[in-house]
């Protein structure tokens, strides 16, 4: 009698609505799985068919048909291992967020998530029904109780599954990254283990999709709520653990467990990956950044040349009369440093074209932030053009902290196609470009030392336009990401007066981020997707009298 149980975690990267590639990808994992790894029981994540999340493509009937047909496929390749694979399904009873249990060609077993997130940057009950069923398979004398990323966040999916004769649960996940997450995920799942006394196999999507990314980072957890197995976060393959079965339950033998080196290296991989595949996934052959020799282009370049390799990364430096010599100097180090295409572009003639044509619209009027924006703008054609010339995406280079209090300009330093930084706080830029040089001296320390500016007017800096960046930072935070109220704010320690003037920045200036492209999610708050407020609104302008 056998006395083992062998399954491999399948951490793929797969494309939202490309039902044939990733089938194609799912084939071939169950392959390797059976043929390098002789697995047992092959996991894929979430929706792994369609990919994840597929939005709107839901209410497409061609999506369902597509799914149906390459499941079919799928089925016809599946012989010699069983295969727990994520797709969605259409009935007559509602559309569901289900997982299919393959078994020499046969559907053995079905599972639809129950519980469904609607909450941050989840939608799921926009489109799909909820489960009401356990589903428990028997595998090698096994009883295995399958449940769908939410489902392990609260106590009674898991509890049904014991209940119905599972002694060991798998759960397969979507599960995107944020700076947060991965010690949640761990504390979820070392709660069900303790309520059920069951080993689960937690098995997670990795790769970028939109704003999202996904960190893998696939995991078992043994009866006594320790990870026994882990495996690295953003990167792609396939992973298998033995469970010994002898004495009639399931346990896993230890395998290695990775460990993050720091938060720092756990977001600057996220940036990369979210980067990497956001150009990839939607045909662009490289990048093209505006290297200015400030902190945060430097760090976009080191982020999209790890990305994507030096051969694709385009940067150009655009100086005005403004521009310091020293920009020009470190710019020019961090490309040779990156080993990254660089060339230098003068924006004096087309900004004195523009001020020459306004000139009579302008007249008698003071000189203010109009004519630094008409810099900024000349810079945004100047870089658009290279883009569609070389067929390269162009990157964006503000943080969360200037966009939050719209400290950018609109059609010129936000024009582009993704924001890698755009979640990133400007004190945080600091610590990843110091991470970033850890590994190996690209960004010149002069640029981590200076006092940043925009450089958009004689001896500008940031600070004389906003608070400094430890005082701004935290009050983001509280203010964007936990919506606290400007009063508990000012409670916490900071200022009255910066308090209210930076919630009213970043009010007035939705506007500005509606406009803004996409970028990677880093945070539990972040602009798009996961924050929505309107545009128009006079919420901020009447606060409630505190109560007497």
């Amino acid at each position: 009698m056998i006395d083992t149980l062998t399954v491999v975690l399948a951490q793929i990267d797969l494309l939202v609505g490309d039902m044939e590639g990733n089938a194609d990808k799912i084939v071939d994992a169950i392959a390797r799985a059976r043929d390098q790894h002789f697995a047992d029981l092959v996991v894929f994540p979430e929706l792994s068919l369609s990919g994840y999340p597929p939005e709107d493509l839901l209410l497409r009937p061609e999506l369902w048909r597509r799914v149906e047909h390459c499941l079919a496929g799928i089925r016809r390749c599946v012989f010699g291992i069983d295969v727990l694979v994520g797709l969605p399904e259409a009935t007559d009873e509602g559309l569901f967020n289900s997982a299919y249990w393959l078994r020499c060609g046969e559907i053995l077993g079905r599972y639809r998530k129950q519980l469904l997130p609607n909450y941050g940057v989840f939608d799921e009950k926009r489109y799909f029904t909820a489960g009401t069923e356990p589903c428990v398979v028997e595998l090698q004398g096994v009883s295995i109780g399958v449940t769908i990323c939410e489902d392990i966040w609260s106590p009674g999916p898991a509890a049904q599954a014991k209940a119905a004769g599972a002694q060991m649960l798998v759960n397969l996940n979507a599960s995107p990254f944020d700076r947060l997450k991965p010690g949640a995920r761990k504390a979820s799942v070392a709660a069900r283990v303790r309520e059920t006394g069951l080993p689960v196999v937690y098995v997670n999507l990795v790769g970028g999709q939109d704003e999202l990314v996904f960190d893998g980072g696939s995991f078992v957890m043994g009866r006594q709520g320790g990870k026994v197995f882990s495996a690295p976060a953003f990167e792609d393959g396939l992973y298998a653990l033995t469970f010994d079965t002898g004495t009639g339950e399931p346990i896993p033998r230890s395998g290695p467990v990775w460990v993050a080196e720091s938060e720092e290296a756990l977001i600057y991989r996220a940036l990369v990956v979210g980067t990497r595949d956001y150009i990839r996934k939607n045909g662009f052959d490289g990048a093209v950044i505006g290297l200015s020799g400030g902190i945060d282009s430097a760090l976009t370049a080191a982020i999209a040349t790890d990305a994507l390799g030096a051969e694709r990364v385009n940067v150009v430096m655009m100086p005005y009369r403004y521009t310091a010599a020293m920009s020009l100097e470190d710019a020019e180090a961090e490309a040779e440093a990156l080993g990254i295409d660089y060339r230098v572009i003068p924006i004096e003639e087309p900004v004195l074209a523009f001020q020459q044509v306004l000139s009579s619209s302008f007249e008698g009027m003071e000189r203010d932030v109009t004519e630094e924006n008409i810099q900024a703008r000349c810079r945004g054609v100047i870089l658009m053009a290279l883009s569609n010339k070389l067929g390269r995406m162009l990157l964006t280079t503000g943080n969360k902290s200037e966009m939050s209090v719209g400290y950018a300009t609109l059609y010129g330093d936000m024009a582009g196609g993704y924001a890698p930084l755009k979640d990133v706080p400007k004190t945080l830029v600091y610590r990843l470009a110091e991470y970033r040089n850890s590994l190996s001296p690209v960004i010149p320390q002069r640029v981590l030392d200076r006092p940043p500016s925009a450089e958009l007017a004689p001896d500008q800096k940031d600070a004389d336009s906003l608070p400094p960046y430890e005082v701004l930072d935290p009050i983001l935070e509280a203010y964007v990401e936990r919506d606290l109220a400007i009063d508990e704010i000012v409670a916490s320690g900071f200022d009255t007066t910066t308090v209210t003037r930076v919630a009213r920045m970043v009010d007035r200036n939705e506007y500005k981020r509606r406009q803004a492209p996409p970028g990677v999610r880093i945070t539990l708050r972040a602009f798009g997707r996961d924050r929505r407020y309107p545009i128009s609104s006079g919420f901020g302008r009447r606060p409630c009298a505190p109560e007497s």
